[in-house]
Parts: C-alpha cells; sequence; structure tokens
C-alpha cells in the first residue's frame, strides 16, 4: 500500500492491462497512486527480483489494495466489482454479465497477449508488425460481430462496463501497429462516445506519470 493507505497500482504507461485497472479504478471513483514499471528500461523492471515477489509471472499490472496484492487485470477488475460493488461496471442482468465477460475474454485472451511486448520481441523486428495487424484483425472482427448483439451506446447497453474497459486500450493500440479500423464501426462509434469521458481521458497513457514527454 502507497503512503496514506491508498491502493498501489504497479502500472506502466502504454500497457494495455494497466490502462484497463486505470480506467476501472476512475470509472469507481477509487483514489490510487501509481508505480511505474518500466517494461524497457535496462530491459524490463519488471524481470527484477523486487517485482518478481509482487508478480510472479514478471507482467504489469499488480495492484496492493486491502493489505492483498492482485494480479491479472481481469482478476483485479472483478475483485474491485465485488469489493466496491458502488458504480457497478458489470449488469445485473445475467444474460448481460455474460456478454460483458465474452467481449472481455476475446480480448484479453485472444487479442492482447498476441500483440504483448513480449511476444513481438520473440517475433523480432522485421515481421512484428504484419505479426500484431494480423491478430488484432481477426480479434476484432470477432469483437465487432459480438457488439452487433449486445451494443447500445457502449459495448453492452447503455452503461459503461468492463468490456469498456477493455476495448478502448485495444483500439489505442490498433492504431499503434496502424490497423485499418474503417471495417468496425460499431467499436469506431464506441471509442468516439468514451474518448473524452474523464475517467478514460485520465488514465490514457499520455497523461501517465511515466508517459515520456514526446509521447504527450
Amino acid at each position: 500500500m502507497s503512503i496514506g493507505g491508498k491502493p498501489l497500482l504497479y502500472s506502466y504507461w502504454r500497457s494495455s492491462c494497466s490502462w484497463r485497472v486505470r480506467i476501472a479504478l476512475n470509472l469507481k471513483e477509487i483514489p490510487y497512486d501509481i508505480k511505474p514499471i518500466s517494461l524497457i528500461k535496462g530491459g524490463g523492471e519488471q524481470h527484477c527480483n523486487d517485482y518478481r515477489e509482487v508478480n510472479p509471472m514478471e507482467q504489469v499490472p499488480a495492484l496492493q489494495i486491502d493489505g492483498h496484492t492482485i494480479v491479472e487485470s481481469l482478476n483485479i477488475m472483478h475483485y474491485l466489482e465485488e469489493t466496491r460493488p458502488q458504480r457497478p461496471l458489470m449488469p445485473s442482468d445475467v444474460y448481460k454479465r455474460a456478454k460483458v465477460r465474452e467481449v472481455c475474454e476475446v480480448i484479453q485472451s485472444g487479442i492482447q497477449p498476441l500483440q504483448n511486448l513480449v511476444v513481438l520481441i520473440y517475433v523480432g523486428e522485421e515481421k512484428k508488425k504484419e505479426w500484431a495487424q494480423h491478430w488484432i484483425n481477426r480479434g476484432l472482427r470477432a469483437v465487432e460481430k459480438l457488439l452487433t448483439t449486445c451494443a447500445g451506446k457502449y459495448c453492452v447497453g447503455d452503461d459503461i462496463t468492463l468490456a469498456d474497459c477493455c476495448l478502448i486500450p485495444q483500439v489505442f493500440n490498433a492504431r499503434r501497429f496502424h490497423v485499418d479500423l474503417r471495417p468496425f464501426p460499431i467499436i469506431l462509434r464506441i471509442d468516439r462516445e468514451l474518448e473524452n469521458h474523464p475517467a478514460f481521458r485520465a488514465a490514457h497513457p499520455s497523461c501517465q506519470p511515466d508517459c515520456p514527454p514526446e509521447a504527450k
């Protein structure tokens, strides 16, 4: 825990997994401090012995809260939902809850890991853009199709949910890799709807304490 007892988020400015959690914390109006973990400095601070004690998977994010350390972004967000149910990010309807989890899982299992830094390093500089574009396109096609059955103003109905927390960082990553987003009109509409929302803006990589000046 940080000084003053606030939750402490181990985060990297451009990590989409960290970004999801920042959005959820902001939406729930939970004050927190950030401990930046550089994924590139010195070969990656996530691999140092001290951080391995925090998260044995050597990944961000990790959240110290309520005297516990919680890892894995979706797990963290569900913990926040279960322990702080005010300002809910999951619908009360069972089917809608399933749809939220569906969108989250496609992004966090079927897209994000395949364009993760450790994977791209393994793929190599020459192939990494083509590789990332292929898997992002494949995953966003599935997300777009799923959204045709459940989207309202946002991913699932007219209330912001954990699905939106996952989607917006992934759209940012798609743009980073120059993915053509025109085939995904529902995704683009939701992204436009949320781009100026205060909780999403405050969580944006450019607003993070470890964001390099040239990226702001």
